[in-house]
C-alpha cells in the first residue's frame, strides 16, 4: 500500500474526504469492538449482562483514554512537523509516543486490579450485573497495554499519511472480534469474561500488525529506536488532553447514569441504557472520524500558513456531522424498535424502557459531534487551553443538570440531563468557534496583503 500525501494543487474537499472517509470507516468499524459484544451479550445473557457490561465500561475506556491522549496529541505533531517539512522532528514524536504508551500501560494495570470491584460497586452494581462487570473488567488487568497501544496505533499510522492502512488495521481488528466474541461467548459460554479476551486478542493483533508497518518501507516515518524526548512528550500531553478528557467526560457520564439509574430505576433501566449507548456510539464514532479525519489537513495547512483552507475544511466538516446528527436522531424516533431488536427482541419490558429512554436522550445527538468536532478543531490548530475548555466544559456542565433535573422528574430527568447540558454548553462553544476561524482568515488576508507589499 501506497501513503497518501497532502498536495498543494487539491481542493478543500478532495483532502477533506480523502482524510475523513477511512477514518469514519476505521472508526465505525472500531466501535464494533464494543457494538458487538453487546450484541452476543445482549442476545446470549441478558439485560444483567448488558448492565455488567455498561457499568464495566467506564473503568476500560478510562484506561483507553490514555490512549486517545497520546494518539490524537502525537497525531497532531507529526501532522504539523510534516507540513512545517521537519520529518526528523516528526520521527521523534513517533519515538516518544511509543514510549509514553508503554509508561501509561505499566500505570493503567494496578488501576484495575486494586479499585476495579470498587468502581463497579460505586455504580450501583450488585448481584448478578456485579459478577458480570467483574469478570469482564478482571481481562483488562492483564490485557490494558493492548487497549492503550491498539487505541494510539491507527491513530500514528494515519497521522503518517496512510489512512488507508490505519483503516485495514481495524477492519482487521474488529472482525477478528466478532469471530472470537462467538467463539467464547456463543460456542464456550464464557460469558463476559469471554468477551474480554476476545477483545484483548483483538487488540494485541491490531498493535503486532501497526508495530510492523512502522519499522518497515511502507512508513514514511519509521521506527528505528525507541529514543524519550520529555519535551515532545509534554507538548503531546497538551494537545492530547482535551480529548482524553472528552472522552473521559463520555466514561463519566456512562457511570454517573448507572448510578442514578439504579438509583431512581431499576437494573432494567441500566440494561436499556447499555442499549442506547451502543446505538449512539454508532454516530459518535461516524462523528468522530470525521473530526480526526478532519484534524491532519487541518494541521498541516496550519503548517503551511494556508488559513482560508482551514475554514473551508472545517465549514465542511460542520456540515457533515450536524446534517447526519439530524438525520440520525429522526430515524431514531421512527423506527426505534428496528434498532433495539439488534440487542434484544424477547424482552418486552426492556424494549418499551428502551424506547422512551432513546427518545428522551437521544434528543440532541448532533449537538455531541459539535462539541467533539469543535475540540478538535482547536487541538489541531495547536490552541489545547480552548480544547481543553470544550472538554472540560463538557464535564462540568453536566453535573448540575445531572444533580437537580433527576430529583424533579425521577427516571425521565436522568434522561434528559445531557441534551439540556449540551444544548446549554453548544451556545457558549459555536461563537467561540466562529470568532476563532474568522481570524485565521483574517490573518491570511494580513499575509497576503505583506507578500503583495514585498514584491
Amino acid at each position: 500500500m501506497t501513503t497518501e500525501t497532502i498536495k498543494q494543487d487539491e481542493s478543500v474537499s478532495q483532502v477533506f474526504w480523502r482524510f475523513a472517509i477511512p477514518s469514519v470507516a476505521a472508526m465505525l468499524i472500531s466501535g464494533l469492538y464494543q457494538i458487538i459484544d453487546g450484541i452476543f451479550v445482549g442476545h446470549y445473557i441478558g439485560y444483567s449482562g448488558l448492565a455488567g457490561i455498561n457499568m464495566a465500561w467506564p473503568i476500560i475506556a478510562t484506561i483507553m483514554g490514555f490512549g486517545i491522549l497520546v494518539g490524537m496529541g502525537a497525531g497532531s505533531l507529526v501532522s504539523m512537523y510534516r507540513g512545517e517539512k521537519q520529518p526528523q522532528q516528526a520521527t521523534s514524536v513517533l519515538q516518544t509516543a511509543i514510549g509514553l504508551t508503554i509508561l501509561f500501560s505499566f500505570i493503567s494495570m494496578p488501576i484495575i486490579g486494586v479499585w476495579g470491584r470498587d468502581l463497579l460497586i460505586l455504580q450501583g452494581a450488585a448481584g448478578e450485573s456485579l459478577t458480570h462487570g467483574f469478570n469482564y473488567i478482571s481481562i483488562f488487568v492483564y490485557s490494558a497495554p493492548m487497549a492503550i497501544s491498539a487505541t494510539v496505533i491507527p491513530m500514528l499510522v494515519r497521522n503518517d499519511n496512510s489512512p488507508k492502512v490505519a483503516t485495514v488495521l481495524t477492519i482487521i481488528g474488529a472482525v477478528l472480534n466478532i469471530v472470537l466474541d462467538y467463539l467464547y461467548i456463543g460456542v464456550l459460554n464464557q460469558g463476559l469474561q469471554g468477551a474480554a479476551i476476545a477483545t484483548a486478542l483483538s487488540q494485541m493483533t491490531v498493535t503486532a500488525l501497526g508495530l510492523v508497518y512502522f519499522i518497515s518501507n511502507k512508513a514514511e516515518i519509521r521506527l528505528t529506536s525507541l529514543a524519550f524526548n520529555l519535551q515532545n512528550a509534554f507538548r503531546i500531553c497538551q494537545l492530547g488532553a482535551s480529548s482524553m478528557l472528552m472522552f473521559a467526560y463520555f466514561s463519566f457520564v456512562i457511570a454517573l447514569h448507572n448510578r442514578l439509574l439504579m438509583q431512581y430505576g431499576t437494573e432494567i433501566h441500566v440494561g436499556a441504557f447499555a442499549i442506547i449507548g451502543y446505538i449512539a456510539t454508532m454516530y459518535y464514532l461516524f462523528a468522530e472520524g470525521i473530526a480526526s479525519g478532519m484534524q491532519p489537513p487541518v494541521s498541516y495547512d496550519f503548517g503551511e500558513k494556508r488559513y482560508s483552507r482551514i475554514k473551508g475544511t472545517v465549514a465542511l466538516a460542520l456540515k457533515v456531522v450536524l446534517i447526519s446528527g439530524v438525520t440520525t436522531v429522526v430515524f431514531l424516533n421512527l423506527f426505534p424498535e428496528f434498532f433495539i431488536s439488534w440487542f434484544s427482541d424477547s424482552n418486552a419490558e426492556l424494549i418499551a424502557t428502551t424506547v422512551a429512554g432513546m427518545r428522551l436522550h437521544l434528543a440532541a445527538l448532533f449537538l455531541d459531534g459539535f462539541l467533539f468536532l469543535a475540540s478538535v478543531y482547536f487541538m489541531a490548530v495547536g490552541k489545547a487551553g480552548k480544547a481543553m475548555f470544550v472538554s472540560v466544559g463538557n464535564m462540568l456542565v453536566q453535573l448540575p443538570f445531572l444533580f437537580f433535573v433527576p430529583q424533579w422528574f425521577g427516571v425521565e430527568g436522568v434522561w434528559v440531563a445531557v441534551p439540556l447540558s449540551n444544548l446549554a454548553l453548544t451556545v457558549i462553544v459555536a461563537p467561540m468557534l466562529w470568532k476563532d476561524i474568522q481570524a485565521l482568515t483574517n490573518k491570511e488576508i494580513v499575509i497576503s496583503d505583506a507578500v503583495v507589499a514585498t514584491s
